[in-house]
């Protein structure tokens, strides 16, 4: 792959990216999120709720992430969770699940001291390109 063959994506329907960096990048027959918490794009605020309302939203984003970049989530095959708190786990994991009811990506979950915003939850993909409009 030659340097030239990077790809930046953005899409007007998930939230801009808060710092220097793109919401995904991709190269080969690969597309790599940033991270995503739960903010509403037309807010640009946290949805409100807890751990299944911020999940629910960050696969929203995430879906918007990767259509922009001509994928989706059928075609995630790794997965990063970081959740502030691990006792939050099994309300996120039964959201998560719901996402991917067959033939789950591959996944790391860490706990961590915090995150943007001050989200509960943070998750970022590495997705396989779509290929003739395989994605619905």
């Amino acid at each position: 792959m030659a340097c030239t063959d990077k790809k930046v994506y953005q899409s007007s329907e998930a939230p801009a990216a808060i710092g220097p960096y793109s919401v995904a990048a991709g190269g080969g027959p690969f597309v790599f999120s940033a991270g995503q918490i739960g903010i509403d794009p037309e807010t640009g605020n946290l949805v409100p709720g807890g751990i299944e309302e911020q999940t629910h939203q960050v696969f929203s984003n995430l879906s918007a992430v990767l259509r922009s970049a001509s994928s989706c989530l059928e075609h995630v095959v790794k997965t990063t969770v970081f959740l502030r708190d691990m006792k939050d786990f099994p309300a996120m994991n039964k959201v998560y699940g719901g996402y991917f009811p067959s033939n789950p990506p591959a996944r790391t979950t860490i706990a961590v001291a915090g995150l943007p915003k001050d989200a509960l939850i943070e998750i970022e993909v590495v997705a396989l390109l779509c290929k003739d409009g395989d994605c619905a």
